[in-house]
């Protein structure tokens, strides 16, 4: 039974017909050259706009803010107008896309930089992972992220207005409005955590400072589109490129009480815990504990992501532990993943050797149940 997965719920300026989103997924599958979107985008988009909320795969605000292959932008006039394509394709189909708006930070590699530049950072600190990039014979590969360089003032301020600009050239494209990408590892979350940022400006330090780009950043994209569309992802206690906080209750407390005067569309929250799934051997009770806390403290529409299934996320509904719930890799091989929790229907099983890079295999080829 689920009582409370297909209740409407009010999102910005939107009615959203049930409670099953599409969390963010990059796939590495932008035309090239240009990291445009292309029409088997646009037809991967079209499929599953059955989804209460589309939140579109993580997409770079400006060429230093790309770090993986393949992944597409929100810079140019070109990207703007493959973007358009996937927005009345969605639309037409009765759904809501909003777009993720991203820069990766550190975990970038000199080969996606300007003119071949270090990739930046609060800190000039070694990074614990690789990113995939594209090898001499044009496949994608992984390699070595290189020590980036520390931000100058200055060159937060251009990052600032890189921000504005896409959330600008998003509304342009038709989104229904943007998702400040502030967890996983990537720029806003380095700036927030403690690990990963030894400033010793007024963007480092406390937790105000640490806190304060993606607080600048969340103000300058809410002033250009408003902030009915607009929401922030947060990864609290995630480990991922070499994240952790000394305090994590006390700076994503911080945060979340700075959102919530914000009146933003949602808050989306990532849960390293996979609720209803077996925990790895790195999982931590505590990430529980600090979901209860935050959702304590955010009284707008909140969104959980995080392994979660048709009746634990029916349970979290129920609790009020979130008001949505976003699916990950359920909707890569489901498209019709709505359609499919709500009669109780077995799912298709997703092919991860597709999930990254290639063609039309693996991307839009999965079958649904109609």
């Amino acid at each position: 039974m689920t009582k409370y997965l297909f209740n409407p719920i009010r999102l910005g300026n939107h009615t959203l017909a049930h409670r099953v989103a599409m969390a963010p997924l990059t796939r590495s599958r932008a035309g090239q050259p240009g990291n445009i979107p292309t029409a088997m985008n646009v037809e991967y988009y079209r499929q599953r706009a059955s989804a209460a909320l589309i939140v579109s795969e993580a997409t770079q605000i400006s060429q230093q803010g790309q770090g993986y292959a393949w992944t597409p932008g929100i810079y140019t006039e070109e990207q703007v107008q493959g973007w358009r394509a996937v927005s009345d394709a969605v639309h037409e189909q009765g759904g809501t896309i909003f777009l993720q708006l991203w820069h990766v930070g550190r975990v970038s590699h000199p080969v996606f930089q300007p003119d071949g530049a270090l990739p930046v950072a609060p800190s000039a600190l070694p990074v614990p992972g690789k990113t995939f990039i594209i090898d001499e014979n044009g496949n994608g590969a992984w390699g070595d992220i290189p020590v980036p360089q520390e931000l100058t003032t200055s060159g937060i301020h251009t990052i600032l207005e890189d921000y504005r600009r896409a959330a600008r050239n998003a509304i342009a494209a038709g989104m229904d409005g943007v998702e400040i990408h502030a967890g996983n590892g990537y720029l806003l979350d380095q700036f927030i955590n403690s690990n990963s940022n030894q400033r010793a400006d007024a963007y480092g330090g406390s937790i105000e400072n640490r806190a304060r780009l993606l607080l600048e950043v969340v103000d300058v994209v809410a002033a250009e589109v408003g902030a009915s569309r607009v929401a922030v992802r947060l990864t609290p206690m995630g480990r991922f490129m070499g994240m952790g906080d000394e305090s994590p209750e006390d700076t994503f407390g911080y945060i979340v009480r700075q959102l919530d005067v914000r009146s933003l569309a949602y808050l989306h929250l990532v849960e390293p815990a996979m609720v209803g799934t077996v925990k790895d051997e790195n999982f931590d009770p505590h990430w529980d504990a600090i979901i209860q806390l935050l959702r304590a403290q955010y009284r707008g529409v909140l969104m959980l992501a995080g392994g979660y299934d048709r009746a634990s996320a029916e349970q979290a509904l129920a609790s009020g532990r979130a008001d949505i719930i976003a699916f990950g890799r359920p909707f890569i091989a489901n498209p019709d993943l709505p359609a499919r929790l709500r009669d109780n229907l077995a799912l298709n099983v997703p092919d991860a050797s597709s999930f990254f890079g290639g063609d039309a295999g693996g991307y839009i080829d999965y079958p649904t149940v109609a």
